[in-house]
């Protein structure tokens, strides 16, 4: 960093030009890829699922809050702990702020866990959240969509995650989930992505990538830094 190029205002110019029409070439990549996604076939939700929410039982038609389109975050939220994951939290510390512009683009964004609802609540108001977040408890909804696993499955290496790999490592994983409900009321699974493939969402992420250290990661031990936001500076 303390040997970086320095130039003068002219060659910085001539500098950021030749990559501005690198990152307009990936603009237009990301949202030719943004269409493709939405042009990916459905899949019918047939199964009765149900969820622990603070107004009672739940069904996932009950999650769309009266929108069609319904976004889940799979929040790592071990039903034996009393925390939610790290991680997940820096992920869900960007919520908040999107939820009146998701409805008012007929969205409806709600994280699920498996934890019981009584640890979540208690870790929402830690937080001081206030997006929707129910429980899955008893309910195959996170393993059916590819964020959970059966112990067994784990220790075998026969749990698939992100439509490969066979090593989640623990039996919950990162993940988003996303529904489309028509007008007849039929529940569509439209798309899911896992694992770096929710870095999109994370607001904190693309700020770092504009910044001269970037976000600074060795290899193989990404978000060593990361604490829960009431964590950072603790002893």
């Amino acid at each position: 960093m303390e040997e970086h190029a320095v130039v003068s205002t002219e060659e910085w110019i001539d500098a950021r030009k030749v990559l501005l029409s690198k990152e307009k070439e990936f603009s237009r990549a990301r949202e030719q890829l943004a269409q493709e996604r939405r042009d990916l076939p459905w899949e019918a939700v047939t199964k009765e699922y149900e969820f622990q929410g603070p107004d009672g039982t739940r069904t996932l038609h009950d999650l769309f809050e009266g929108r069609s389109q319904l976004t889940v975050y799979h929040f790592m939220f071990d039903p034996n702990g009393d925390e939610g994951c790290p991680h997940c939290s820096f992920w869900a510390d960007h919520f908040d702020g999107s939820l009146p512009h998701l409805s008012a683009r007929d969205v409806t964004l709600t994280a699920v866990s498996r934890a019981p609802l009584h640890k979540i609540a208690d870790y929402k108001g830690r937080m001081d959240w206030s997006f929707p977040w129910v429980s899955s408890y008893e309910s195959d909804f996170n393993y059916d969509f590819g964020a959970s696993f059966a112990s067994e499955a784990v220790a075998d290496h026969t749990a698939v995650y992100n439509y490969g790999s066979t090593d989640p490592g623990m039996e919950d994983r990162e993940g988003i989930s996303v529904f489309y409900k028509n007008g007849a009321g039929n529940v569509f699974h439209t798309y899911s992505a896992y694992a770096r493939g929710i870095d999109m969402v994370n607001g904190t992420y693309q700020f770092l990538d504009l910044v001269p250290k970037g976000r600074d990661e060795p290899p193989g031990d990404p978000q060593y830094w990361v604490r829960r936001h009431d964590e950072y500076g603790a002893g």
